[in-house]
């Protein structure tokens, strides 16, 4: 995998395509609502049910890569109003 620089956008875009393209297949539906915290330097990833715990295990194991989080089987890993529901 190429490293990014850690532009947001960039970050964004490769840990969606890393995730699109290497990782969906194996997760869902078996880890459906689970937090995915994708290390977009070399596709490796934590998870688990509690984002924070995700997160933390995330950043300990790679604590100066850029890091892209989703939650498997959603379109959001968080909601700000209204319901969560999963894409269609």
């Amino acid at each position: 995998m190429t490293r990014t620089n850690g532009n947001a956008d960039e970050v964004v875009r490769r840990g969606q395509a890393i995730y699109d393209e290497h990782i969906r297949a194996q997760v869902e539906p078996e880890h459906r609502g689970k937090y995915l915290i994708i290390n977009v330097n070399t596709g490796e990833y934590e998870m688990d049910r509690d984002d924070v715990l995700a997160s933390r295990r995330a950043k300990a194991r790679f604590p100066e890569a850029p890091l892209f989080a989703v939650r498997v089987g959603y379109r959001a890993v968080h909601r700000l109003g209204g319901r969560m529901s999963a894409p269609r």
